[in-house]
């Protein structure tokens, strides 16, 4: 194997889909890769490949991410391989129906994914970089995060969560080396939505990315320096007005007074 002048990309949800299209666009790059996801076997066929095209070396790290003790594997990888550069926190989960009509268990288990896995993970790789003086964090998110009425809202919850805490690590980590992105697709032909039971046929195709566009979109957007990339928002400014929007009421949501519409 030749060694590479990237490091190593560490890849949560590598095996199909956004995660697997990362491992073959950051391989043509020159990264190293550590390829995190349940499925031995398709790991495995992708690994060989990205090896034998690009001849770099490819590790599998076998983890189920809701697993306390796979998770922490993971993240003493972060910790302890000064050779990772990057991490894409890509693995997740959505469930099928409404949140009323959704089983609960498997809502509990989707939190676990989306939420606990990237915020531990994010945690190592942070501290890592920070500690090095370099590195770049991916978390993805969703569109979703910015819809509150549509869908399953623990779903688009779990996403708000981690755009939350993308900003908020793009803060702590100001000057530090390290950059933080926060990815928000849209609908992405990926088999999520078969794993929660739903079709992606039902939507809308106009409404419907392929993946391979949403991840050059949103690594072009990393390589532009962008905090929040929404592949498919052709009008940025519409972002960057939510954006100040929200930002020009920070210094009013917290005062020692109600509001005058709520005294009598």
């Amino acid at each position: 194997m030749s060694a590479s002048s990237q490091g190593f990309a560490l890849i949560t949800g590598a095996s199909s889909g956004i995660g697997a299209t990362y491992a073959r666009r950051l391989a043509a790059r020159g990264y190293n890769l550590i390829l995190v996801a349940r499925d031995q076997a398709r790991l495995e066929t992708l690994a060989q490949s990205l090896q034998q095209q690009h001849a770099i070396e490819v590790r599998i790290l076998r983890a189920d991410l809701t697993s306390a003790s796979d998770l922490r594997r993971v993240e003493q990888e972060l910790q302890s391989n000064a050779a990772i550069t990057l991490l894409a926190n890509n693995a997740g989960m959505s469930v099928d129906g409404e949140f009323l009509d959704a089983d609960i268990d498997r809502i509990q288990t989707m939190l676990a994914l989306n939420i606990l896995a990237p915020t531990r993970l994010a945690h190592a790789a942070a501290n890592a970089f920070r500690a090095r003086r370099g590195g770049v964090i991916i978390n993805i998110a969703s569109v979703l995060s910015l819809m509150h009425e549509m869908f399953n809202g623990a779903y688009n919850g779990s996403k708000s969560f981690v755009l939350t805490l993308t900003r908020a690590m793009q803060r702590e980590l100001a000057n530090s080396g390290v950059q933080v992105q926060a990815v928000l697709p849209g609908a992405t032909r990926t088999e999520i939505f078969d794993r929660s039971g739903k079709s992606i046929d039902e939507l809308p195709q106009e409404m419907i990315m392929e993946v391979d566009d949403m991840v050059d979109a949103a690594l072009a957007g990393l390589e532009a320096g962008e905090a929040v990339t929404i592949p498919a928002l052709e009008e940025i400014a519409l972002w960057q007005e939510y954006d100040r929007a929200r930002g020009a009421m920070l210094p009013y949501l917290s005062l020692s007074q109600p509001a005058s519409r709520y005294r009598q």
